[in-house]
């Protein structure tokens, strides 16, 4: 029977980098360094996490606006009525607006 660790390997894809050079206050970067220690890591890695972590809430954004466009578009070419197509957007982003802290489920 396989150990647990060997039925399960993490793989990433090799992906192009390129090196920047950006200027970061001086009290930010230290900063950075303190997290980055407390978390067993090195700053330029949470650094990268940072980015990524940002980028993809910018990017997920970004498609949900997208798909809100397209859904108007298509309600807007199947409904006569300009206040009803309004009605239904504005209930979608309601819905999926978080209240209290918590994301309510499109239903």
């Amino acid at each position: 029977m396989k150990k647990a660790e060997e039925e399960f390997e993490l793989r990433f894809r090799p992906r192009a980098v390129e090196a920047v050079s950006i200027e970061i206050p001086t009290d930010t970067l230290e900063s950075l360094k303190k997290v980055a220690a407390s978390r067993d890591m090195s700053y330029q890695a949470l650094l990268r996490f940072y980015i990524g972590q940002g980028l993809r809430q910018d990017l997920a954004k970004m498609f949900a606006d997208r798909v809100l466009e397209t859904t108007a578009e298509v309600l807007t070419r199947h409904l006569q009525s300009e206040k009803e197509v309004s009605a239904i957007m504005q209930e979608i982003r309601e819905a999926g607006t978080p209240s209290s802290g918590e994301q309510k489920p499109l239903t």
